[in-house]
């Protein structure tokens, strides 16, 4: 493969730099801060978690519901970048001001965090969708996977410095309360965000668009009817998004909550700290390696590989009982976390058409929301109901099964390399 040019590079230094939201806001830090705090407050561990799965359910429903009306909107020339900013902002600054949040708020700490979450994932749907503008078909999948890859090691560099001073703090090294640098975590989190995305935001520009409307909104709602009408041309996308709707919501619930489901276990939080910092580390080449190995045996192939690690890893959560066997969990979901997501998103860039590429997308992400909708409230639920984690978690097993037979009707779409 030849050298990356300037606009691809830019374009994958985006994951670099919202990587670090992805690790320390959704998986690692703020999570354990926030079943700490919501203890303190009396809120049980099975509660706490069922309640950040609600947090999580009320955010991608948003989304869900805005993602293709602003998406088709967005397809329009020069409105890619308009909205991608927006979102970029206010999931960065939002982020920022989880610092800001009372101590002891729990409540309002769950609702900025859904406020972080809308911002994060709204900025992702035109950042995926510049993907068809950034590079060619037969290069997707390697650029996909390296900006997963580049995620990973970026994010392990600010996760790093904030294991460090939380680490820190709480061995009386650094005169400073665990929730003082916690909170730091939070800052740091944003200020790497918002500077790593400065050259998405100078170098990357639009290419594929429709002309401009003199009724922009207007014309966007009849576009999505038109899209909507036409749904047979566009089957193999559809039956594509139907499977990746099933798998992604496993894949989607064990990232957001695994935290909380190791805290429940009584894994502590300098171990979890930890183990998360290791799969970022392991995650990075294998991302890459998915990548590679789709030029040779398709992104589809790859993807039900990606399938069965995450059953193998559904039910082996399912009898997991100490510290080993979440380091055995934690690294059998690294070969495969970005592998799995990075191959969806090329996988679907090769299928869309390009100047539609953000109202695609726009289905893209609330399927893959809707998904996320439906797996945290239903571990939420199940922990409720069962008083374990345990039985939620394996429940997802059906999912990546569902999925991955929905997946076998859909047309192979691969680029090969030559």
């Amino acid at each position: 493969m030849k050298k990356f040019t300037k606009v691809e590079t830019s374009w994958m230094m985006y994951d670099w730099a919202n990587s670090a939201y992805s690790v320390i806001i959704t998986t690692a830090v703020f999570p354990i801060f926030y079943k700490s705090v919501a203890s303190g407050a009396g809120v049980s561990n099975a509660d706490s978690t069922a309640y950040l799965g609600y947090a999580v359910a009320i955010a991608t429903f948003i989304l869900a519901m805005i993602g293709p009306i602003l998406g088709s909107i967005a397809d329009y020339e020069g409105l890619k970048k308009k909205f991608f900013f927006f979102f970029f902002i206010v999931g960065s600054l939002s982020t920022l001001s989880l610092a800001f949040v009372p101590d002891g708020n729990w409540i309002l700490l769950l609702m900025v965090y859904t406020i972080t979450a809308v911002g994060f994932h709204g900025a992702n749907i035109f950042y995926d969708a510049f993907l068809v503008d950034v590079t060619s078909a037969h290069r997707m999948d390697n650029i996909s996977a390296r900006g997963f890859g580049l995620g990973y090691i970026g994010s392990a560099i600010p996760f790093i410095i904030s294991i460090a001073i939380i680490l820190l703090a709480d061995s009386g090294t650094l005169p400073i309360s665990m929730t003082f640098a916690t909170k730091l975590a939070f800052v740091i989190t944003a200020i790497w965000w918002i500077t790593f995305t400065l050259p998405m935001l100078k170098n990357v520009i639009q290419i594929h668009s429709v002309p401009r409307e003199s009724s922009i909104i207007v014309g966007s709602f009849k576009r999505l009817g038109s899209t909507f009408k036409d749904i047979r041309k566009y089957r193999h996308v559809f039956l594509f998004l139907i499977a990746y709707f099933f798998y992604i919501d496993g894949v989607g619930t064990i990232i957001s909550m695994s935290t909380a489901y190791g805290t429940d276990l009584g894994i502590s939080a300098t171990t979890l700290l930890i183990v998360l910092l290791m799969t970022q580390i392991v995650a990075a080449p294998f991302a890459v390696i998915y990548g590679r190995l789709s030029d040779k045996f398709t992104g589809k192939k790859m993807l039900y590989v990606g399938i069965v690690v995450y059953i193998i890893v559904c039910i082996y959560a399912f009898f997991m009982k100490n510290e080993l066997d979440f380091w055995i969990l934690a690294m059998l979901v690294a070969t495969s976390q970005g592998g799995i997501q990075s191959l969806s998103r090329s996988y679907f860039a090769k299928l869309v058409p390009k100047e539609k590429s953000n109202e695609f997308f726009g289905f893209y992400n609330i399927f893959g929301k809707f998904a996320s909708v439906m797996g945290p409230l239903l571990l939420g639920v199940t922990t409720q109901l069962t008083g374990s984690s345990s039985y939620g978690v394996f429940s997802l097993v059906l999912l990546f099964i569902v999925g991955g037979v929905i997946l076998k009707f859909v047309p192979e779409q691969d680029v090969k390399v030559v």
